[in-house]
């Protein structure tokens, strides 16, 4: 079986994701696509985010009509950073050695890879599908690889070439670049949308996600989010939990 782990903030999960997904599964043929939310991501910073609980929350409401697709809760919980490295690892762990597992992720993210957490183990570790935009090249993406893993210059000159797609096969993974996903939107818009009427903010996410977002009065201003992890601690175990439960069913 074919899946792929998607993780982010998804603060607020947007039409913009789910597009990615169902474009990556299409092409790839991917039977799942893992949704995982971070509860502690090392990259964002001071940023501060939507209690984990809310966005858990979202994320259910936005893949339930779509079996391809699986809110996971498999950073919930978190008392110190996520590493990528460690949730492919407890990924591929769950899964069959049959499975082929993929990492879906933007272009945008993917040009940070070289300063993850063990970026030369993260690459050895599954294929990655980077999701481009106008602008971005295979060659790009070949660049940003770390340096142990750079393709040569001549290669780079070569990929230049490809204008959508594409590959670049590694010793240790494939990057596969797609291209074509035309939904353009960005957390910000969303936010900013929620202030406005219900009808703007269906344009940005699903009718359930919007509903929510006005019943439990979400990014009504940014001054009024605050971070309150301790006093979600219950709510993420019995996430926890409910995933266990379910994640036994599937086997």
């Amino acid at each position: 079986m074919k899946l792929a782990l998607f993780g982010g903030t998804f603060d607020p999960v947007h039409r913009c994701h789910l597009a990615v997904a169902r474009a990556a599964a299409k092409k790839f043929g991917l039977r799942l696509v893992h949704f995982v939310p971070a509860t502690l991501p090392p990259h964002k910073g001071n940023r501060v985010l939507t209690d984990f609980h809310h966005r858990f929350a979202m994320l259910a409401l936005a893949t339930a009509e779509d079996e391809r697709f699986v809110p996971s809760l498999m950073e919930a919980g978190a008392s110190e950073p996520n590493y990528s490295i460690q949730t492919v690892r407890r990924l591929k762990n769950s899964l069959k050695k049959s499975d082929k597992l993929y990492f879906l992720i933007g272009i945008d993210a993917f040009m940070e890879v070289s300063t993850w957490r063990q970026p030369v183990q993260l690459l050895g570790e599954c294929d990655f599908i980077v999701v481009s935009r106008p602008g971005f090249s295979l060659a790009d993406a070949g660049e940003a690889l770390p340096e142990a893993l750079r393709p040569s210059r001549d290669m780079l000159q070569e990929l230049r070439k490809q204008t959508a797609g594409g590959t670049i096969a590694l010793p240790s993974t494939t990057i596969r670049l797609l291209s074509g996903v035309n939904e353009r939107i960005s957390s910000t818009e969303v936010r900013a949308a929620a202030a406005k009427s219900l009808k703007q903010l269906r344009h940005y996410v699903t009718e359930g996600v919007a509903r929510y977002i006005k019943k439990e009065h979400l990014y009504a201003s940014t001054s009024g989010q605050q971070e309150n992890r301790n006093a979600e601690g219950g709510k993420v175990l019995s996430f926890r939990e409910a995933h266990q439960r379910s994640h036994k069913g599937r086997e």
